[in-house]
């Protein structure tokens, strides 16, 4: 039977930093569940379904990435899926105080949960969601943190009615 496992997130914008956690991930188990999480709490530039699609369109030709979304809680989805297995990806030392206590706590609700962290490689660990929309607010270029129909997209949204 294949291993594979959930990898959650907002994925708000979704950034070449997310893409290298997929990208080795999947070396890792045999198939990567992108599962983007519905978080009605979180204020989001993208709605769930334009962040679904977006991932549909990137990972349109992989066999080995599948998209999918969630709603609650991440056990409960993992339960629903079948798979025992989080990656979760890390940049930096707060980040992991944060992915540690998420990952404590899903082990308290469902005991079998196992999470994996990956640090992603230091060329990424800059980007983030804030820093990316500050630099298209301001009209820069985001093409090194970000796919080409992610930063299309941000720009849509984020300069709206603005002159370019």
């Amino acid at each position: 039977m294949d291993k594979y496992a959930i990898y959650p997130g907002s994925f708000d914008p979704l950034t070449y930093g997310h893409l290298n956690i997929i990208d080795r991930g999947v070396k890792i188990f045999d198939n990567l569940v992108v599962a983007v999480a519905h978080n009605v709490s979180k204020k989001t530039i993208f709605t769930l379904e334009e962040r679904v699609d977006m991932l549909n369109q990137l990972f349109k030709s992989r066999l080995d990435v599948k998209v999918d979304y969630f709603e609650g809680l991440l056990v409960d989805y993992a339960k629903k899926l079948g798979t025992k297995i989080v990656l979760r990806g890390m940049r930096t030392v707060s980040d992991f105080e944060s992915e540690l206590q998420m990952a404590l706590a899903n082990k308290t609700l469902y005991n079998d949960l196992e999470t994996v962290f990956m640090v992603t490689d230091s060329a990424y660990s800059h980007i983030s969601s804030s820093l990316i929309k500050e630099i298209i607010t301001l009209n820069g270029s985001a093409k090194e943190m970000v796919p080409p129909i992610v930063e299309s997209k941000m720009r849509g949204k984020l300069l709206q009615g603005q002159e370019r």
